[in-house]
């Protein structure tokens, strides 16, 4: 009788399918179609292969590795919808300038870091009039006494703006009478200020000395780092050029990058000549079939372009990025090939541009998943342009950045229809979720946050901005993971745990479905994991 019952224990056991990672004890949001939960599941070859209570898992697989979550919360791994992630990784080895509260801590910053970190060329990034006392646009002057031979560049939080010194601005050969469409170079009684607004910033950017390989490859892997411990897997970085692309793809060809990118192509004639001859490249840590325009500017810089004149600056539209005629000859251009149009559209008249080209040229071709990356400020009518193939990507911290000085931009009418992401859902159906790092902070919690309490970290206002336009958090989840993925043509392969779908998926150290609001933006993420391989 002995050997009988040794030999069934035996077969038992050997009848369970080997994985390489089982995960017990945990509360699993799936973010399948009914947003179902479950208590453990089984990883083999990099995906999922089962999902259910920790008795079924474990009566079916065994696993040299079993990891014990011990009622952690596990969810999908995060996807940032629109973010800048080589830009993060370049930001580490620039001037940080990120909330500075005035114009002399900016400069206070410039000088300790070409104290420490000598340079032919001084670059920052982040600094934001709105958070001043004085919300203007800051001079050169005091640039031009401190550095007069060494050239500063120093862009605004956005991107949009650009802050230079008289030595910059003789590099790259700027004037008082050069001229740039698609923004502006900014005056003050017929001089220069020094303070050039989008287009305009590419002349000081072609002077720049590029970096070497060495510091390329340091940017991605730092900018790697940073978004593993947020617990994103992958990254919608929102406009690149080739060689930054190639890098990306040697990197994770070596084992060197394990982050995934969806990357938007910047339009920029080099890449798309090169890449519209093309079909869409895919591995599976690399996607790009999706080309970055730029419709406007920021609002924030006043260059988001608006139906009627901005409420603060009588007379003032903004100004197109790229004009009107462009944009609907480049999406004619992209609708012949395979590549999604990803365009950024800030201010109401920009959106209704991109949102009637959008209407007009995917007549007929289904299932194209055109995005409109921000979608920030919508006239009322246009928001019936959303859906039918036309997808609204957009930054819910946005919203708790700009809601302190939004409205002194557009009124009271027309933040009706700003940061309205209840409205785009509604509309669309679906949402994708970023943050725009490193405009806005990394941390994807922080996204969560401000789309279901929309408010800052301080939990201002009392009761929320604009609260019919909050989402709920599977909303939020969803928008963050499986329509994130759906937007990147990729919801057969990540965005929830499902069997087939690559096991990328993210532990918590608090229930983020469950924990109040305001406690959210203090949860941490405890591991992340790619493939089923921790990070």
């Amino acid at each position: 009788m002995l050997p009988l019952l040794m030999f069934l224990l035996f077969a038992c056991k050997d009848a369970k399918h080997k994985v390489d990672l089982v995960v017990v004890n945990a509360t699993v949001y799936t973010v399948d179609e009914n947003f179902s939960t479950a208590g453990a599941f089984a990883v083999k070859d990099g995906k999922f292969v089962a999902a259910g209570t920790t008795d079924e898992i474990l009566e079916k697989y065994t696993s040299a590795e079993v990891l014990d979550a011990q009622g952690k919360t596990i969810t999908p791994g995060l996807i940032d919808a629109h973010c800048h992630f080589y830009g993060l990784g370049q930001k580490q080895q620039v001037v940080d300038l990120t909330g500075t509260k005035s114009y002399d801590e900016v400069l206070e910053k410039v000088k300790a870091f070409q104290k420490s970190r000598p340079s032919d060329f001084i670059l920052g990034e982040g600094w934001d009039q709105n958070d001043w006392e004085v919300k203007e646009f800051p001079t050169k002057d005091k640039l031009d006494s401190l550095f007069p031979d060494t050239p500063v560049a120093l862009s605004r939080i956005d991107g949009h703006a650009l802050l230079v010194n008289q030595k910059a601005l003789d590099r790259a050969g700027i004037g008082v009478d050069t001229k740039v469409e698609g923004g502006e170079i900014v005056k003050q009684d017929g001089k220069l200020t020094g303070v050039l607004v989008d287009n305009p910033m590419d002349m000081v950017y072609a002077v720049i000395p590029s970096g070497n390989r060495a510091d390329q490859i340091k940017a991605l892997k730092d900018a790697e780092g940073i978004c593993l411990d947020y617990g994103l897997t992958t990254v919608n970085d929102a406009g690149l050029d080739r060689s930054t692309i190639e890098l990306i793809d040697s990197l994770h060809q070596t084992g060197d990058l394990s982050i995934r990118v969806y990357a938007m192509i910047g339009a920029w004639e080099s890449n798309l000549k090169y890449y519209l001859k093309r079909k869409p490249y895919k591995t599976e840590r690399l996607n790009v079939r999706s080309v970055k325009v730029y419709a406007d500017g920021a609002l924030g810089s006043r260059g988001a372009v608006l139906k009627r004149p901005y409420s603060d600056k009588p007379g003032h539209y903004g100004a197109m990025v790229t004009p009107v005629d462009l944009i609907g000859d480049l999406a004619e251009k992209l609708a012949r090939t395979e590549f999604q149009m990803n365009t950024h559209a800030i201010g109401d008249s920009a959106n209704a541009v991109v949102l009637r080209t959008y209407d007009r040229v995917l007549k007929g071709r289904p299932d194209r998943r055109w995005k409109v990356e921000h979608a920030q400020v919508i006239d009322t009518p246009d928001f019936d342009y959303f859906g039918n193939g036309i997808i609204p990507s957009a930054q819910p911290t946005h919203a708790t950045s700009d809601m302190y000085w939004a409205g002194d931009r557009l009124g009271e009418e027309r933040m009706k229809g700003a940061y309205a992401y209840k409205t785009l859902l509604e509309k669309a159906g679906i949402i994708a979720l970023g943050t725009d790092f490193p405009v806005e902070q990394v941390n994807p919690l922080l996204t969560f946050y401000a789309a279901i309490a929309r408010q800052d970290v301080e939990h201002y206002p009392e009761g929320g901005f604009h609260m019919e336009e909050a989402l709920s958090r599977e909303e939020a989840l969803r928008g963050m993971t499986i329509w994130a993925a759906y937007s990147n043509f990729e919801e057969d392969e990540k965005g929830s745990i499902e069997v087939g779908k690559f096991a990328d998926f993210v532990i918590y150290d608090k229930d983020i479905m469950q924990v109040p609001a305001e406690e959210l933006p203090t949860v941490k993420v405890e591991r992340t994991f790619i493939g089923g391989v921790s990070k």
